[in-house]
C-alpha cells in the first residue's frame, strides 16, 4: 500500500473555494503562500548543514549538481542558473539535470518524472561522482526520477542534499543532509507549484546564498564576486567597489578596468595593493574572502 503524501492532502479552505469571490480566492491563496514561506524556518538548521556542505565542495575544486522535475526540477534550475551572475560561480562548477533534459523546458511532460533509467542515466553522463555534490529536489520525496539520480550519484560517491515536503520521504532518508519543508496542503490538491516550490524557492535561495558567503562572494551584503556582463552589472560592479572603498565612482570603474571587471580586485587595489598580482595572491592566501584579503594587504 502506497503511503499517503501530505502534499496531496486537500487544505481545509479548499471547499467551495471556487464559488468565492476574486479577491477572496486571492486572499486565500496568498495566506496559504505565507503559510508555506514560514514552514521554512523550521528547516534552518538542515539549510546551514546544507550550505556549509555545498561550500566545501566548490571550495575543494569539486562541482555542485542540481537534480530535479516539474516544478521542483524549475526551482532547482533557477537557482542553479543565478550563481554564475550573481557570485561568479563557473558554469562548469554548478550544473543542473533535469527529467525530461531542456525539451522539458518548452513542453514539461509529467512521464519524465518516472523514469528511474533516465535519472541513473543522466546523472552519470554528467561525471558527477567522488567528493562532488547534489542537491536533489522533490516536493513528493519519492519522484522516481529524482530518487533514481540521488541513489546513483551517491552510489558514485557524490554526497546528496535531499529538499523535500513530505516527513519521512524516501529522499530524505537517502541524503547525507535532509531538508524537510513541511508545508501544508496546498489549496488546490495536489499543485505543489504552489506552496511547496515558493518554500523550495525560499530554501535554496538561502542555502544558495549562505553558500556564497561561506566561500567569501559577500561583503558587507554586496555581491563581490559578480560577474559584469551587462551595462546595469558594470554600473552595479562600481556602485560596489565605491560603497566599500569609498573612493569616487570614475576611480571604481578605472579600476575596475584594470582588474578586467574583477570586484574584489578593483577594491584590493583601492586598499593599497601595488598590482593585479599582489591582489590576486591575497586573495588566494584568504581563501577568495575579501575581508581578510583587505586585512592582509593593510599590513603589507
Amino acid at each position: 500500500m502506497t503511503a499517503k503524501l501530505g502534499t496531496e492532502d486537500r487544505d481545509s479552505h479548499a471547499k467551495g473555494f471556487d464559488t468565492l469571490s476574486p479577491t477572496r480566492i486571492l486572499e486565500v491563496l496568498a495566506a496559504a503562500q505565507a503559510t508555506a514561506a514560514r514552514s521554512v524556518e523550521a528547516a534552518i538548521p538542515a539549510i546551514a548543514q546544507a550550505s556549509n556542505l555545498a561550500a566545501r565542495t566548490l571550495a575543494s575544486g569539486h562541482r555542485l549538481a542540481y537534480v530535479g522535475a516539474g516544478s521542483s526540477g524549475l526551482m532547482a534550475l533557477a537557482d542553479c542558473l543565478e550563481l554564475p551572475g550573481t557570485y561568479g560561480i563557473g558554469i562548469d562548477e554548478a550544473i543542473v539535470i533535469l527529467a525530461g533534459g531542456r525539451d522539458s523546458l518548452v513542453d514539461m511532460l509529467g512521464v519524465g518524472e518516472d523514469n528511474v533509467e533516465a535519472g541513473a542515466a543522466d546523472l552519470a553522463a554528467t561525471g558527477i561522482g567522488q567528493g562532488d555534490c547534489v542537491i536533489a529536489v522533490s516536493a513528493s520525496g519519492s519522484t522516481p526520477y529524482t530518487l533514481a539520480a540521488a541513489r546513483a550519484a551517491k552510489e558514485r560517491g557524490a554526497a546528496i542534499i535531499g529538499i523535500a515536503n513530505n516527513e519521512g520521504a524516501p529522499l530524505l532518508l537517502a541524503s547525507d543532509v535532509a531538508v524537510l519543508l513541511k508545508t501544508p496542503p496546498e489549496i488546490i490538491s495536489g499543485s505543489t507549484r504552489m506552496g511547496a516550490a515558493t518554500a523550495q524557492k525560499i530554501a535554496l535561495n538561502m542555502l544558495s546564498t549562505l553558500m556564497a558567503v561561506h566561500l567569501g562572494h559577500v561583503h558587507d551584503g554586496h555581491m563581490v564576486n559578480v560577474r559584469a556582463d551587462n551595462e546595469k552589472l558594470r554600473s552595479r560592479a562600481a556602485r560596489i567597489v565605491t560603497d566599500i572603498t569609498g573612493i569616487p565612482t570614475d576611480t571604481a570603474t578605472g579600476l575596475l578596468r584594470e582588474s578586467r571587471g574583477s570586484v574584489k580586485h578593483a577594491i584590493l587595489l583601492a586598499a593599497g595593493a601595488g598590482d593585479i598580482e599582489t591582489a590576486d595572491a591575497a586573495l588566494v592566501e584568504a581563501g577568495q574572502n575579501l575581508r581578510r584579503a583587505m586585512s592582509l594587504v593593510a599590513k603589507s
